[in-house]
C-alpha cells in the first residue's frame, strides 16, 4: 500500500505547488515545461541511463507513451489554471472525478465486475466530489462573469483528460508494461511532453511573450521530481493492487481529493462550506465501498 499513499501525497502536492506558484508569481506553463525536462532527468538517474534508443522506438507501447506525454502537458497546464483562478479543491476533484470513465472501460475492456457496494461505492464517489466541488459565486464574480459558467469549463476538461490519461495508463501498465521497461516507458512519455512544451516555451520566448527567469526554473524542478515519482507509484500500485482497476483508481482518486481539499483547507485557507464538507465524508464512506464493498 506504500505506493497508494505515495501517488496519493505526491500528486495532491503537484496541485497544491500551483497555489505557492501564484503567490511568488510564477509562469505556471515555464514550471510546468521546466518540470518535464526534471521529470526525464530524474527517470534516467533512476533507470541508470536515458533508455530512449532505436530499440524502444520500436516498441509496441511507444506510441501510447507519445499520447500520453501529450495528456500529461495539456492537463497540467488546466489543473494550474483551475487551482489558481477557482481553487486548489476544485481542480482536485475535477481531476479526479474522471474515475468513472477508468471504471466503465475496465468493465468493457477486461470484464471486471462492479455492482452491490461496490457500485454503490462509484456512484456515491461521484455524488461526493460534486459536493466538494461546489462552489456558489458570489457578488464580484457575477458581475465579472454576467453568464456565471465560464469558469466550469475547466473542470469538464479536467474531467475528460484526466480520465482518458487515467484509462490510457491502466491499459499500459496491464497490456504493455512489464517490470523491466516500466521506466523506460514513463521517461518516453515525460520526455514527448518535454519536447512539445519545450519547443513553444522557445518559440513563446523568442517573440517576447515569455522571459526566463531562474524562479520558473526552479519552481520546475521543485514540482518535477515529486510529478515522476507520483506517476511512477501510480503504475506501481496498479500493478501490485489488491483489488480490480475499477477500484483501485477509484480509491486513489478519492484519496488524493480527500487529501489535497483538507491540505489546502489547512494551509491556503480555502473556504468549505458546510456542502464540501459533506462531500469529503461521503468520499471517505466511497473510497471504504469501492475498496471493501465486494466483501460485504
Amino acid at each position: 500500500m506504500i505506493y497508494l499513499y505515495g501517488s496519493i501525497v505526491l500528486t495532491s502536492y503537484l496541485t497544491l505547488s500551483f497555489k505557492v506558484c501564484e503567490k511568488y508569481q510564477v509562469s505556471i506553463f515555464q514550471a510546468i515545461v521546466f518540470n518535464y525536462i526534471t521529470c526525464v532527468i530524474t527517470g534516467s538517474i533512476v533507470n541508470g541511463a536515458f533508455p530512449i534508443n532505436a530499440e524502444v522506438l520500436n516498441q509496441t507501447w511507444f506510441h501510447w507513451a507519445l499520447l500520453m506525454g501529450v495528456l500529461f502537458i495539456s492537463i497540467f497546464n488546466i489543473v494550474g489554471m483551475t487551482a489558481q483562478r477557482i481553487s486548489v479543491a476544485v481542480a482536485s476533484v475535477a481531476n479526479k472525478l474522471s474515475l468513472i470513465i477508468p471504471v466503465v472501460l475496465s468493465v468493457y475492456l477486461y470484464h471486471e465486475t462492479v455492482k452491490g457496494w461496490k457500485l454503490f461505492g462509484v456512484i456515491l464517489a461521484l455524488i461526493a466530489v460534486v459536493l466538494t466541488c461546489y462552489q456558489p459565486l458570489n457578488v464580484s464574480d457575477k458581475k465579472n462573469d454576467p453568464k456565471g459558467n465560464w469558469r466550469y469549463l475547466l473542470p469538464i476538461a479536467l474531467f475528460l483528460g484526466s480520465g482518458f490519461l487515467d484509462a490510457l495508463i491502466n491499459h499500459v501498465q496491464q497490456t504493455y508494461v512489464t517490470v523491466e521497461n516500466s521506466n523506460a516507458y514513463l521517461i518516453s512519455g515525460f520526455f514527448s511532453a518535454a519536447s512539445i512544451g519545450s519547443i513553444y516555451l522557445i518559440y513563446r520566448y523568442s517573440i517576447g511573450k515569455q522571459v526566463f527567469l531562474m524562479k520558473h526554473l526552479l519552481a520546475g524542478i521543485l514540482i518535477g521530481i515529486p510529478n515522476y515519482f507520483s506517476i511512477w507509484c501510480l503504475v506501481k500500485f496498479l500493478k501490485q493492487s489488491p483489488w480490480q482497476s475499477s477500484a483501485s483508481i477509484p480509491v486513489n482518486n478519492m484519496g488524493i481529493v480527500l487529501f489535497s481539499s483538507v491540505v489546502a483547507w489547512l494551509l491556503f485557507k480555502e473556504r468549505l462550506s458546510a456542502i464540501n464538507w459533506l462531500g469529503i465524508v461521503l468520499s471517505i464512506v466511497a473510497i471504504y465501498f469501492i475498496a471493501f464493498g465486494a466483501n460485504i
